[in-house]
């Protein structure tokens, strides 16, 4: 299957099947003609000889530079070459696939001025593939990401580094990193010479920020499905109620959010013979941290959608500097000629992801607070319920069974809580010029580093909940049931003291990878 590119319709899962799958692009004939039009708007206003920023001129403090035409294919490249400035370990494959079929889709609305022959060499990345190497660090998020941005267009004029799969034919098993010119022999492509605004349009803009954010909003929506199963689990096993789940309850104060988790534990948990169990016993409340799941599951839900929206309406939106319209769509204000009005603005500011993954992080963190509360009720002997032994350790004392698997959860969480708010901070640049930036790109970095230590926590809470299943008799949901089975498919029952890390680990690779959500989706309307 090939994903259609027409600068209007990507969608997050358009941009985890390129980035993940590895699904190739195709670019419709609307688009391209887009495109062509846009190029030419910048072929008159070269024509016309009149200075226009990012066309004619230096850049940020050096846009009173009058640049003569003979020189502006030298201009763009210098400004690749200039503005690659990276450090830090490199993007994974998944998020330079990520920011080039964004990038891509950007570029295919037609306000940029560049070339249609361009865009085929970006999709041709894609496609064949040829992944640019992109160092993680370096944007500020305005005027957009121009570091890694500029990393991932190098390869397009030979330099830079990308890695090509290995074989003659690219059906090797590997990978080989090459410099640009070589990766891009290696799948028959040539590099490009790049023309007026070509080199701006192409490292102007929140892509970066964007990709990791469109991987961030179906990795954080897994990990809040894989929370109210681990929570759901730990419920049962430690005698809780669904009752704090029923419908009518969540009828009466109907956030989103929290409607859902509290349908994912109802669901998950029809038919338990446990929660049956003890009906009628004589605990009036659970613990906050399993009586009110739905509540703050489901306001981690919530910061999730709102970093979905945002990002459902960057995927389509145009995010470089300056922008190119046709005349009649612009006053006498904006800068070119009577076919072509050029303006400049700050679309490529990442304010708008910025804050909204900066409240990612702030919710993801809750939720593995959340949930490192809940595995110390299953293992601290101080809260457990009678039929659990301390630590769940089969001879305790001798054994310390997963004792310390909490230890390793609270010091997630407290990683979690010493990560900062980026979008809250600016450094100015530019010589003043870019005197208030984003830091998008390191709000996304963070973010992706809070998820990470978030999943740990729930995989180590699923963990804990299916050793403490072993220790009741009656049978769970079937939902939940289900869990318990795939869990142990890769951990199996403790029979003394071994390794936790291997276990937690294996769990989280169960969550990562969708076999989770494929265990629990039968079980949910």
């Amino acid at each position: 299957m090939t994903v259609e590119l027409d600068g209007d319709s990507l969608t997050i899962d358009d941009v985890a099947a390129v980035a993940r799958d590895g699904q190739a692009v195709s670019i419709t004939p609307e688009a391209r003609e887009r495109v062509r039009a846009s190029r030419e708007r910048v072929e008159d206003v070269l024509e016309a000889g009149d200075p226009v920023y990012g066309v004619n001129t230096g850049f940020g403090e050096l846009v009173d530079e009058r640049i003569p035409r003979a020189a502006l294919s030298e201009l763009q490249t210098n400004l690749l070459r200039s503005h690659a400035a990276g450090s830090g370990r490199h993007l994974e494959r998944e998020a330079v696939r990520a920011m080039l079929v964004t990038r891509l889709n950007a570029l295919l609305k037609g306000y940029s001025g560049i070339r249609l022959e361009v865009l085929e060499t970006l999709a041709a990345f894609l496609n064949e593939p040829v992944h640019p190497v992109v160092p993680s660090r370096g944007s500020l998020g305005a005027s957009g990401d121009l570091a890694p941005l500029a990393h991932l267009a190098l390869v397009l004029i030979g330099e830079g580094e990308a890695t090509v799969p290995t074989g003659e034919n690219g059906d090797g098993d590997g990978v080989r990193r090459l410099p640009g010119d070589e990766a891009l022999a290696a799948v028959g492509l040539e590099p490009l010479e790049l023309r007026a605004k070509e080199g701006l349009a192409l490292i102007n803009g929140t892509q970066m920020t964007l990709g990791l954010a469109a991987l961030l909003v179906t990795d954080a929506e897994q990990c809040c499905r894989a929370a109210d199963v681990a929570g759901a689990l730990t419920t049962e096993v430690t005698m809780g109620t669904t009752a704090a789940c029923a419908e009518p309850l969540h009828d009466v104060r109907p956030h989103g959010g929290q409607a859902e988790s509290a349908r994912v534990v109802r669901q998950v948990t029809a038919g338990s013979a446990v929660v049956e169990s003890h009906r009628n016993c004589d605990r009036v409340q659970d613990a906050y941290s399993i009586r009110c799941l739905p509540q703050i599951h489901g306001a981690v839900r919530d910061a999730v959608a709102h970093l979905r929206e945002a990002v459902a309406v960057e995927l389509n939106s145009v995010t470089d500097n300056p922008l190119v319209f046709p005349r009649a769509a612009l006053d006498d204000r904006a800068s070119g000629t009577d076919r072509a009005a050029v303006v400049s603005g700050g679309n490529f500011h990442g304010a708008p992801l910025a804050h909204r993954l900066d409240y990612l992080i702030a919710a993801l963190t809750d939720l593995a607070a959340v949930a490192e509360r809940r595995i110390d009720r299953l293992l601290n002997p101080n809260l457990q319920e009678s039929h659990l032994p301390p630590f769940l350790a089969r001879e305790s004392g001798v054994e310390s069974g997963l004792m310390i698997v909490q230890y390793t959860a609270a010091s997630l969480v407290a990683e979690c809580r010493s990560v900062g708010r980026a979008g809250t901070d600016t450094v100015p640049v530019s010589g003043g010029q870019e005197d208030h930036v984003s830091m998008s790109a390191t709000a996304a970095v963070n973010a992706r580093r809070v998820l990470e230590r978030t999943r740990q926590v729930i995989a180590a809470e699923l963990r804990c909940g299916v050793e403490a299943a072993d220790y009741v008799d009656e049978t769970l949901g079937a939902g939940t049931d289900d869990v318990y089975e795939t869990v142990r498919t890769v951990v199996p029952p403790l029979s003394g003291d071994r390794r936790p890390d291997r276990d937690v680990t294996a769990v989280e690779a169960l969550i990562a990878d969708g076999l989770l959500d494929e265990t629990i989706e039968p079980h949910l309307e």
